[in-house]
């Protein structure tokens, strides 16, 4: 399955379910729900929330345990300018509609 986070303020980010759900969880969202919505007012928590969480990523990968082949600090990237985008544009951002 994928997700799919959208938002008029920038193309869509379509991700695997298991990254996925492991974005909505860092941003606060129930990752069972197959559908959802991030408010404009829920968007700075959000970017700040999935900053936290790119920064831990990268020190653990840069303290030499880098497990995973594909790390979160290398997936964000793109969520990032989305919900940042959003925030600018006053949008919200809808998976699963």
């Amino acid at each position: 399955m994928l997700i799919t986070l959208k938002s008029p303020a920038s193309g869509d980010v379509i991700m695997l379910e298991a990254s996925g759900k492991q974005i909505l969880e860092l941003l606060g969202k129930d990752s069972s729900a197959t559908k959802g919505i991030i408010t404009v007012e829920q968007l700075p928590a959000a970017i700040a929330a999935l900053k936290h969480a790119v920064e831990a990523d990268r020190d653990t990968a840069t303290a030499g345990n880098a497990e995973q082949s594909i790390r979160l600090f290398q997936r964000a990237p793109p969520i990032l300018e989305l919900l940042e985008r959003s925030l600018q544009d006053k949008t919200p951002v809808t998976w699963g509609v």
